[in-house]
């Protein structure tokens, strides 16, 4: 076999072995998907959106979690946007800029059980119970190296003449950078927020040992607040069958809003090009 046939034989091998293994993805992913809506669909009704989880509802589990992620939200955005714009504006390729994007990778990276215990340690431990503000504390350290990666590399994309163009000017540089630079990649920056939020609200692993859950409805972020992905963990192992049909209804509507997010920030990313 010469040189040109054993390329060929090769190439021919490795696609075979490349769709094989996408499909067999596929197969297991379908598998899943699959299995969450009939199980899930067998649970679902209008009473779930009604009542708490000690009536067999997930209305306190839904709130819960969307207080958890909205607050985290909250938290992490201003400071990631701001981090991130000063890597991009202020930082330019200096040694602490350069260590900064290389700390907030190594966070991206890190397991998220890991940051559930760095909270535990410093907010659950010290008041001797799990709360709401550690969960949100949690879940914002997880988003915050999304937010900063994503407002680095979107600012980047910007052209540099435009700021020499605001310069030339005389235009204030926090001007140029709220009015054109960030506005210039405003659709960029938004759908990296947007898969950011889609990352921390299907979280379990820090909320087990920060917020915990309830089966109460509860505002009071002092204490034990209700999480539907920590409930679907809990309900997931109960012995009755129908609070584990509670648990599949649960990760069907997790599902399906982790999935709309998504969708939304495929979107907006092929609008943008």
């Amino acid at each position: 076999m010469n040189l040109q046939n054993r390329r060929l034989f090769y190439n021919r091998v490795f696609s075979v072995l490349s769709i094989g293994t996408a499909l067999l993805g596929l197969i297991f992913l379908g598998w899943i998907i699959v299995t969450l809506v009939i199980k899930g669909t067998e649970a679902m009704s209008l009473d779930l959106f009604t009542t708490d989880l000690i009536n067999n509802g997930l209305r306190n589990l839904l709130w819960g979690q969307f207080v958890l992620s909205i607050l985290a939200t909250v938290l992490a955005i201003p400071i990631g946007m701001l981090a991130g714009i000063w890597l991009q504006e202020y930082g330019n390729h200096t040694k602490f800029a350069t260590f900064i994007r290389d700390l907030s990778d190594v966070m991206m990276s890190a397991p998220s059980i890991v940051i559930g215990t760095f909270v535990y340690a410093i907010l659950v431990v010290p008041v001797g119970h799990a709360n709401g503000w550690a969960g949100i504390v949690a879940l914002a350290i997880l988003m915050l190296p999304i937010v900063v990666r994503t407002t680095d590399d979107m600012l980047g994309l910007i052209p540099r003449e435009l700021r020499e163009a605001g310069v030339a000017l005389g235009i204030p540089k926090y001007r140029i950078i709220l009015d054109i630079i960030i506005r210039g990649a405003k659709v960029g920056i938004m759908t990296g927020l947007l898969l950011a939020f889609a990352r921390i609200v299907g979280e379990t692993a820090p909320l087990l040992y920060t917020s915990g859950t309830s089966q109460y409805w509860t505002t009071n972020l002092n204490e034990t607040f209700p999480s539907l992905t920590v409930s679907i963990y809990n309900l997931a192992t109960h012995p009755q069958e129908e609070m584990v049909k509670l648990g599949w209804a649960g990760a069907l509507i997790l599902a399906v809003f982790v999935l709309a997010l998504n969708i939304i920030g495929r979107y907006l990313v092929r609008k943008k090009h």
